[in-house]
């Protein structure tokens, strides 16, 4: 009965349409009353709980980060940086939009506020250039879930606490494959623009790339401020974090000064929107999880798959299609709380390093961002462009499998994520 009320209640609860949040709270609360493991107020302290942690507090930040970075002027200024390097390459403007997304992840960690960001910028220049707006769409929608991947990543924020693991290690860890997969999307856009015969833009000339580079160096400074912080021992990822706004706030308003107070504060009522509405899921998830964990769940599962004595190979790839699968119904935060409970124990037997495993599920729930038909940067886009749902089901086909090869490269070549750790110790 426990098993019901845990795992099938939430899954009939938001397959009805009820909010993820809700449905959570709803199914710990008739886990409780069913099992009687403990008192009912337990999920208010277990809810309260999960937010009282000091890692945790980098995601608002980084959001709120973000926000500035986009309306302040800095990421019109990477964007045009990287158009004026790339110009006189066939496809250079779609070979930006991922250029950008990489540049724009490592400075705000959050997808939809890239797709936000880079899409007003190149939505209109892709059309205008020859790409059709359902292509121009998706690109924007799938290079968006690299800001999920490339450090500093929420998600790998959210992991890290949920799972006791080292942050700046998995920031670490997620280099390699957020470069990875940008060079293999970079490397279709560049055949698709031959197939397609789409028109070159202006050449690149070096007076162009000096007056860009001059315009956007304090841009271009914002990711070095915030890993080189890191990972030079100076703050935490979450003092990086708030130095992140910090250096939005004084960038935007005063050397590029696209921002003032009003707009600051604007900036900061609608991040404050965005961030409610993903602690409140965490909130909620942290008391599913904890009750997850307390009904002994996890050993139970451990102890039936090792029963079959399945090979690590064949867990990650069940991980990774149970991943897949919740990734494009779920959020990163609600999935990551709730799955690390159950599947952390299950890969530690496996003998399977947990902070690859953490890219892992990165990974897979970046993926999950944009698959049809829940991925929420399909949505975004939808309500940015106008671009009708079914169509962004099609165009995104090519990146979803391009992002499919590329998990499948960092599941079973863990060196590609274990490697820079390596050097780095």
């Amino acid at each position: 009965m426990t098993a019901l009320t845990l795992i099938g209640l939430p899954i009939l609860l938001l397959l009805a349409g009820v909010p993820i949040f809700v449905a959570l709270i709803a199914a710990a609360c008739a886990t409780l009353l069913v099992s009687g493991i403990a008192p009912t107020n337990a999920i208010q302290i277990a809810m309260f709980g999960s937010l009282d942690n000091f890692p945790l507090l980098a995601v608002p930040l980084f959001i709120f980060a973000g926000e500035i970075m986009g309306r302040g002027g800095i990421a019109r200024r990477l964007v045009e940086w990287v158009l004026s390097i790339i110009g006189g390459v066939r496809g250079s403007l779609a070979l930006a939009t991922i250029a950008s997304s990489e540049l724009f992840g490592a400075m705000s960690g959050s997808s939809v506020g890239c797709v936000a960001a880079i899409g007003r910028l190149l939505m209109p220049a892709l059309t205008s250039k020859g790409y059709s707006p359902v292509f121009s769409g998706s690109l924007i929608a799938s290079c968006g879930a690299i800001a999920t991947i490339i450090p500093p990543s929420i998600s790998m924020i959210i992991y890290g606490v949920a799972a006791q693991q080292s942050v700046p290690k998995l920031f670490l860890a997620g280099i390699v494959p957020g470069l990875l997969i940008g060079v293999l999307v970079a490397v279709y856009l560049l055949v698709y623009a031959r197939v397609q015969m789409i028109p070159l833009i202006d050449a690149t000339r070096w007076r162009n790339i000096l007056i860009t580079t001059k315009e956007a160096v304090w841009a271009l400074l914002a990711p070095a401020v915030i890993l080189g912080g890191i990972y030079g021992g100076i703050f935490t990822p979450t003092e990086a974090a708030g130095v992140a706004c910090v250096y939005a706030i004084f960038v935007s308003c005063f050397i590029y000064r696209e921002l003032d107070l009003r707009g600051v504060m604007q900036t900061a009522l609608d991040s404050a929107a965005l961030i409610a509405q993903i602690l409140i899921i965490v909130s909620a998830a942290g008391a599913f999880s904890w009750l997850v964990t307390t009904s002994g769940f996890p050993a139970r599962l451990v102890a039936y798959i090792q029963s079959h004595n399945l090979e690590p190979w064949l867990i990650l790839l069940v991980i990774n299609v149970v991943l897949l699968f919740l990734g494009s119904i779920l959020e990163p935060p609600a999935a990551i709380l709730v799955l690390a409970p159950l599947l952390v124990p299950l890969v530690q037997r496996a003998g399977i390093d947990e902070i690859h495993f953490g890219i892992i599920v990165t990974v897979n729930l970046a993926v999950g961002m944009f698959t049809p038909p829940f991925g929420l940067n399909l949505f975004a886009v939808h309500a940015l462009f106008g671009i009708p749902l079914q169509h962004l089901y099609r165009g995104v086909l090519p990146f979803l499998l391009i992002y499919l090869f590329a998990l499948g490269l960092i599941t079973y070549v863990p060196a590609i994520t274990l490697a820079p750790l390596r050097l780095w110790q």
